[in-house]
């Protein structure tokens, strides 16, 4: 092909289904063009359910759904898979909960909503466009969770399901079954492995209290913010005071309770903290006030105290609700399957990830992550380590090798060895390295807990000396004056300027696609002087991932029947290079296939029409060793084709580079240093 292709492509085709450029015209159904079979198939599910309201909704609102495999979703059959995904179950009815990431538009809600006219085992869904979720109640004796994925994911919304999330799922289920709906009686707030909605819930009540005290105490202070105290009836005056104190109680005691606990661990540590300031002025507050309204010598600060304390938990459900949103598994196990198919006496069976353990046989298909380090005992390993290095070429291994965790096979099924449990692999060693651990704490917050003890000790001495000074004059004046020192002093700007401030930033970043291991990261990108960018799945689209590429044939000119031969070979295989190749040919037509056969890595070979075609390798093709067995040369991969044992030439298959690159590095290189 190249100057001697004559396909037809246009740039100005729109697919009716998603909205990308079609290569042609070929794929079409009543006067709709579609760029590849799935968006087609989509349309034609849609059709025929009577849902093609859905296009009306949006322009071009599907996303094209990935290449189908039949055996992606087997795991959701799995009895303790079931049971962790599951929300609920009386026998007939179940409930589940999905993340649908390419969620984007009005059209996704109205479709995802009306799922039951796609299957009759489902008779509900409902969407929570925010967080992406969707809701989903089905008859057990219709359908099951596996066809409900399986059709999620036919529609182009593939259910983002990890093991982390199954966890804390069951283990909230678990906990509300053993303490009678209340989770929070077995696990103390803030203890290692409590559900964080838990914890959420308890900073609403918080919250709540909190609010409801400071509107109600600003409500009875009104005759002291207008001068009308000295106008009222004197026991108005006592009783508006008494209910002040009153509701002042649970906000000193509960809501602000997270502030006395964090100082007195920071004292019992030696460290004084931001928050040991923040409970000295509470605590003066709430004394200072309480003296005034017992002994009729004022009305307090009260309306000062709750306002503080509900504006510094308003920060903290900001900062929660900033990292919900972003809906990001901050931990290795966000991108493991949820079980793994293990061999146990000859018979393959499916266990949940979590309980691999050593010497188990694990069998892992095309395009699954390894989930623990292995030793290849079976099969042709090409193994991509792009999770891991972000190198995208498949590396290939031989029988007792290992192979590490977070690789993905690409090709035939293998059979592996497993070297070590899950908690003790080489991913996870990477993604609890040391160096990163040291960043957990923002910088700015490490900052005001440092400069504290320094406010806190000149504040401490301001009030003394002052005192020290005006109680040669009176101590009533001496008193008034250390107590008003602390209290305005309260550091209580930087205490809620650090969670709205990286709860707003980090707010912003997920908006954009960018997702960080912690807060601190906000603040270093302000001292940024050069950008690094990787090549590979970086500013090219990775052709291994789906990214669109460049591809052309170098050799002896192709007739139509050839390539149509080309097509009908390389529709059998699975391989990326394969999947490329056919959908640039996606103008010819396909034949049947006699035999067809494919070494993993190496190449394919097919009969089609008493004509023997072969693409692949060179090595593979003409039996010498000759090329890198990688095949890639510079930007772009060589995938060489044979036609009745006469060698024709080559493809060669480039990465594209992404749209807007240029503009994205004319607009950095103005103010950093750029590297590749």
């Amino acid at each position: 092909m190249g100057q001697n292709s004559n396909l037809n492509k246009t740039d100005d085709l729109i697919c009716y289904h998603c909205g990308d450029v079609c290569r042609d015209i070929s794929i079409n159904k009543e006067d709709k063009l579609f760029c590849c079979q799935s968006c087609k198939l989509v349309y034609e599910i849609l059709e025929e359910n009577k849902l093609c309201k859905y296009y009306d909704l949006e322009s071009s609102p599907g996303t094209s759904p990935a290449v189908r495999n039949a055996v992606k979703f087997e795991y959701l059959e799995d009895e303790h898979v079931k049971r962790q995904l599951i929300d609920f179950d009386n026998g007939s009815i179940s409930a589940v909960s999905f993340q649908i990431p390419r969620m984007h538009c009005s059209s996704c809600i109205w479709l995802l909503e009306n799922l039951y006219k796609v299957n009759p085992g489902i008779t509900h869904s409902q969407v929570d466009f925010l967080r992406k979720k969707l809701t989903v109640k089905f008859l057990n004796e219709k359908t099951t969770l596996r066809k409900i994925a399986e059709l999620l994911d036919s529609l182009g919304y593939e259910p983002f399901i990890n093991l982390a999330a199954a966890e804390r799922n069951f283990l909230k289920k678990s906990k509300k079954s053993s303490a009678g709906n209340y989770p929070e009686m077995n696990d103390p707030e803030g203890t290692p492995g409590q559900d964080s909605g838990q914890v959420l819930k308890k900073l609403y009540y918080k919250v709540g209290i909190a609010g409801f005290a400071f509107g109600n105490v600003m409500l009875l202070s009104f005759p002291e913010y207008f001068g009308l105290e000295r106008l009222t009836d004197p026991g108005f005056h006592r009783f508006f005071g008494m209910m002040n104190l009153i509701l002042s109680l649970p906000v000193f005691f509960y809501s602000s309770s997270e502030y006395y606990i964090s100082a007195w661990k920071g004292l019992r540590n030696k460290i004084i903290n931001i928050d040991f300031p923040l409970f000295l002025g509470i605590l003066v507050l709430f004394i200072r006030s309480t003296y005034e309204v017992v002994t009729q010598t004022g009305a307090g600060y009260f309306d000062s105290l709750t306002g503080l304390v509900f504006f510094l938990l308003i920060g903290k459900v900001f900062q929660s609700k900033t990292y919900d949103a972003m809906s990001f598994d901050r931990t290795y196990k966000s991108y493991f399957p949820l079980s793994a198919a293990v061999i146990k006496a000859g018979k393959e069976t499916t266990i949940p990830v979590s309980k691999l353990k050593t010497g188990d046989r694990i069998v892992i298909r095309n395009n699954e992550l390894i989930p623990a380090d292995a030793i290849l005992f079976l099969g042709d390993a090409n193994i991509d380590y792009s999770f891991v290095t972000g190198e995208s070429l498949p590396v290939q291994k031989v029988l007792g090798e290992i192979i590490y965790a977070g690789g993905r096979q690409i090709g035939g099924a293998i059979e592996l060895e497993v070297l070590k449990d899950i908690s003790q692999s080489y991913l996870t060693q990477l993604w609890n390295n040391d160096a990163f651990a040291k960043d957990d704490v923002s910088k700015l917050q490490s900052f005001s807990n440092n400069i504290s003890k320094y406010f806190t000790l000149a504040v401490l001495i301001l009030a003394t000396g002052s005192a020290a000074y005006w109680i040669t004059y009176s101590l009533d004046m001496a008193v008034n004056v250390f107590t008003a020192v602390l209290i305005v002093a309260c550091p209580c700007a930087l205490a809620l300027a650090i969670p709205f401030t990286l709860g707003n930033v980090m707010r912003i970043f997920g908006r954009n696609g960018f997702y960080i291991k912690n807060a601190s990261v906000t603040e270093r990108l302000s001292k940024i002087t050069s950008v690094v960018f990787d090549k590979t799945g970086t500013i090219t689209q990775n052709f291994f991932q789906g990214g669109k590429s460049e591809i052309s044939f170098i050799g002896d000119e192709l007739t139509d029947f050839e390539l149509s031969l080309v097509k009908t070979l390389v529709r059998q295989s699975t391989h990326p290079l394969s999947r490329k190749i056919y959908e640039h040919l996606s103008a010819y037509k396909v034949f049947e296939m006699q035999a067809f056969s494919e070494k993993t890595g190496q190449g394919i070979t097919g009969l089609g029409l008493n004509n023997l075609v072969t693409v692949g390798s060179p090595e593979f093709i003409t039996g010498k060793i000759g090329e890198s067995s990688n095949r890639l040369f510079g930007n772009s991969s060589r995938v060489y084709l044979s036609v009745n044992n006469k060698v024709k030439g080559f493809f060669t298959i480039s990465n594209a580079y992404r749209q807007g690159l240029a503009e994205v590095i004319s607009g950095l290189e103005k103010n950093y240093d750029l590297h590749l």
